[in-house]
């Protein structure tokens, strides 16, 4: 059962690689995706706009394609596609065109789509929606917005971070300053104090400071350069426990850490959105664990929801509670990661979920 909210604290940032083939139409490239692998006898359209980051990001685009196609294999009824954005201004044109499709509901993924989609929806009130990484005060009617407390698994992310840290320091940063991205770095700076708190330790945070919102950002989501560099000035800086909130980008800072690694430094890192360990396989040995949101999950029952008729409008938020944000499994660190610092996370988490243990509540959108 979903969790609703009129009003909500949003947040952020995902996900599986999908695999994309495809004719090119207008600004972005369009792939359909079938339960049989054809598209005859589809009785409901489900279709999918990219940010630019796009449809194989490793992050939000990639995990709510994920979520399309489940949705597809799930009902065979269910006939999926995408455009591709690779700028902002493909936002509306891409959104328009599958509206001249007939779409049974077009999902809109990342907080940057927010007025594109809201102009839409609005222009459009008989059309079902969905965004990613964005809601609407008040909410509207035909628009699923999914959003995610992330700054509650970001706070678990930062209490591990600082159990974890051999030189006292850990670093954070982001793509774009975005709530959506500032939110992740909230819980993850939160959660470093809080163990410092209960252990009398004095673990610094590089790349971001909660009280001032200042920190470290390499402008977009693409640039996998910045991400190297950034990490490997923090990592000069002392830091041997990174967290990118960037998307793509942290494939960057992974082979950051992984030279670090070859040079005979023990540094590692936290992947974000989803299990890195199964979106970039490659890098799994560097990842603690990743601070995960549930966004294939959440995109996969509004599709499937509008197909069925039961599709609700209004504002989603996922949850330590509800699973809609989650830590992932440690896997090759499962025998690493300390045991009572484990039970330390599995009574922090409950701490937050029965609200004994504060995290930040900005309202960021």
């Amino acid at each position: 059962m979903r969790f609703r909210r009129a009003a909500v604290v949003a947040v952020a940032l995902l996900a599986v690689t999908a695999a994309a083939c495809g004719s090119t139409t207008g600004s972005g490239s369009t792939t359909t995706t079938s339960p049989t692998g054809s598209t005859t006898g589809a009785k409901f359209l489900g279709c999918m706009v990219t940010d630019t980051g796009g449809i194989d990001d490793r992050s939000f685009n990639a995990s709510s394609w994920q979520g399309m196609q489940e949705a597809a294999q799930a009902n065979s009824n269910i006939q999926v596609k995408y455009l591709q954005s690779t700028s902002q201004s493909d936002y509306v044109p891409n959104i328009n065109a599958f509206i001249s499709q007939g779409c049974g509901i077009i999902v809109t993924v990342g907080f940057l789509m927010g007025s594109a989609t809201q102009s839409a929806a609005t222009a459009h009130a008989s059309d079902k929606f969905a965004i990613v990484d964005f809601t609407y005060s008040p909410a509207i009617k035909n628009v699923d917005a999914l959003v995610f407390d992330t700054v509650q698994d970001g706070f678990l992310g930062g209490y591990l971070a600082a159990g974890m840290t051999k030189t006292g320091k850990v670093a954070t940063f982001g793509g774009l300053k975005l709530p959506t991205v500032t939110i992740y770095m909230d819980g993850f700076w939160d959660g470093v104090q809080y163990y410092n708190q209960k252990h009398g330790t004095h673990v610094q945070v590089l790349g971001w400071n909660e009280q001032t919102q200042n920190g470290s950002f390499t402008g977009d989501f693409t640039n996998q350069t910045k991400g190297q560099q950034l990490t490997a000035t923090f990592i000069s800086e002392g830091a041997d426990i990174i967290f990118p909130v960037a998307g793509n980008v942290g494939l960057g800072a992974a082979k950051a850490v992984q030279q670090a690694d070859n040079a005979g430094q023990n540094v590692n890192m936290l992947w974000v959105d989803t299990d890195g360990c199964i979106s970039a396989p490659q890098y799994c040995k560097y990842f603690i664990t990743s601070v995960e949101k549930g966004i294939q999950t959440a995109v996969k029952t509004s599709v499937l929801d509008a197909a069925k008729g039961t599709f609700q409008g209004g504002n989603y938020i996922g949850t330590l509670a509800n699973g809609g944000v989650t830590l992932a499994p440690f896997h090759e660190w499962a025998s690493k990661v300390p045991t009572s610092l484990k039970n330390e996370l599995n009574q922090v988490k409950q701490g937050i979920i029965n609200g004994t243990i504060a995290t930040p509540t900005k309202s960021p959108v």
